[in-house]
């Protein structure tokens, strides 16, 4: 029961906010008793911390298999943002900005976390893409893997980014190409041209 909560509780913090759900909308929609809920989860805090890390690890699931599939690391960054858009549900109720805003424990725990993740992640695409001369050999991995996770972060802040402006699915394809272009060599450029083209039919 208590990791059926916790993917309700999930579902419905991405779908409609942290803030708007309540104990009384979770129990409603899983058709049991609040009392049933509070028996596994001692308050709303409790329960916000853990659905957003059992995210964080199902996010990270899914991320190791993509670059398990060894895509070039150009591909890799946008099949890992495809992911991570789809499974977030394109992040359409900001869900960062409402954890930190509401529960700041909980998203000062969750960003360590993803730091931790991220950090690995994208020092190792770099080095990928260095041998593979995708990317300039000159590049400062581990300075250009910081400025990756805080742009990330950053295109997430709803004051500056106002969702009625920009949808989460075009700041992540903005960012990805001004990172890229940032550090890529001529055969990445040409590269990621392949592969904006390759998602653009995708989609469509």
């Amino acid at each position: 029961m208590k990791a059926k909560i916790l993917e309700t509780a999930a579902e419905m913090f991405l779908s409609y906010g942290f803030k708007s759900i309540t104990m009384d909308d979770i129990a409603q929609k899983m058709g049991i008793s609040k009392k049933t809920i509070y028996s596994h989860f001692q308050n709303k805090k409790v329960l916000v911390t853990e659905s957003t890390l059992s995210v964080f690890y199902e996010i990270k699931k899914g991320v190791e298999a993509i670059r398990n599939e060894q895509h070039n690391p150009i591909l890799e960054l946008y099949e890992i943002k495809k992911f991570v858009n789809k499974h977030l549900k394109d992040e359409k109720s900001a869900p960062q900005y409402q954890l930190n805003k509401y529960y700041p424990m909980a998203h000062k725990k969750l960003v360590e976390k993803q730091f931790e993740v991220m950090e690995e992640c994208i020092s190792t695409n770099l080095k990928k893409g260095i041998a593979q001369d995708l990317y300039r050999k000159e590049i400062d991995i581990a300075f250009v893997t910081r400025i990756y996770f805080k742009g990330v972060m950053g295109i997430k802040d709803i004051e500056t980014f106002a969702p009625e402006d920009f949808t989460m699915t075009s700041l992540l394809e903005n960012f990805i190409d001004y990172h890229i272009r940032g550090i890529a060599t001529k055969k990445g450029v040409e590269t990621l041209e392949r592969t904006k083209t390759a998602q653009t039919k995708t989609v469509l």
